[in-house]
């Protein structure tokens, strides 16, 4: 029923040049003989990607999208501070009202954004978010989806602090999230003005003659797994491992494995692609929010989230 799957490794970067550098996109397509293809590619802007997309849905409605960045805040942010009730009427005041590069401007207010060097005490975590107060700075799908990833069970409520997940409060330093979260709200608004349903804020319609393509936030290190992503020789021993054991590994192109060895934000989008493809029935019923607070603060999609019976 999914008859394309992109997996995009998104990029905040401000400078167009940085945009077509690292944002990736990998293309996976079945055409009606059930023959498949898989692309690899870069080179577009965010406002380029937007178009592209909006074009790939227009040939084939079938189609699931995935983003690497976070699609909304804590709901204490959301609902208490900007008094709105879902993350879409966020995205829309965010843009309209100009907050997104306001809060990534240097010298800004809002000192809760951090993690810039050479902005005074905006470089190190506020103490809002730090000790027992850490967990203001996640969104429940965070904890749920992202640490429970990487923590024991045991050791989880132990060892929060230090080892949890990037925040989308962070705009810099290594892993940050924020920045291409802010520069990502525009795109997921002009998809979803385009016809896209964005999960969880909108249930799956992948059947059907009126099929629509379908948005999910993804983490790409519940995709790929344990690799030093930024090593060369690492992409390349797991790419190698992979082909080995996977069938559809085996039938990539040279050149598609080629680009994912030599650029990380490429295997992202690649591995991540694979996995989305090889688990698409399920993204026909994707199960609604099992917490109010995804309808606020966005539900990351997981291998294990899945609707298939």
């Amino acid at each position: 029923m999914v008859q394309r799957v992109v997996g995009i490794d998104w990029s905040g970067r401000v400078d167009a040049a940085g945009q077509r550098r690292h944002i990736w996109a990998g293309v996976w397509t079945e055409d009606a003989r059930g023959n498949v293809s898989v692309r690899l590619e870069a080179g577009r802007t965010r406002e380029e990607i937007a178009a592209w997309l909006i074009e790939l849905a227009q040939e084939t409605p079938r189609m699931v999208v995935g983003f690497d960045f976070c699609f909304s805040f804590p709901a204490w942010f959301v609902r208490d501070e900007h008094g709105v009730a879902s993350a879409p009427e966020f995205w829309e005041r965010v843009v309209r009202e100009g907050h997104g590069e306001r809060w990534l401007a240097r010298g800004a207010e809002d000192r809760r954004f951090w993690g810039k060097a050479g902005v005074g005490h905006r470089g190190a975590r506020p103490a809002e978010f730090s000790g027992e107060h850490v967990h203001r700075m996640l969104r429940a799908t965070d904890i749920d989806c992202k640490i429970v990833a990487q923590i024991p069970e045991a050791e989880r409520q132990a060892r929060v602090k230090g080892i949890t997940p990037k925040s989308v409060f962070q705009i810099g330093g290594a892993g940050s999230v924020g920045t291409a979260s802010l520069r990502g709200f525009p795109l997921l608004l002009r998809l979803r003005e385009a016809g896209f349903r964005v999960w969880p804020f909108d249930a799956p319609k992948l059947v059907g003659e009126m099929a629509c393509p379908l948005v999910v936030e993804m983490y790409t290190r519940l995709n790929t797994g344990a690799v030093r992503k930024s090593n060369a020789e690492a992409r390349a021993a797991y790419l190698l491992k992979k082909r080995r054991e996977y069938a559809a590994y085996a039938a990539l192109s040279r050149g598609v494995l080629q680009r994912a060895r030599a650029s990380e934000d490429a295997f992202d989008a690649l591995v991540s692609t694979m996995v989305m493809a090889e688990r698409r029935k399920g993204f026909v019923r994707l199960p609604k929010p099992r917490d109010p607070l995804h309808g606020i603060e966005g539900w990351t999609w997981a291998p294990e989230i899945s609707g298939e019976d």
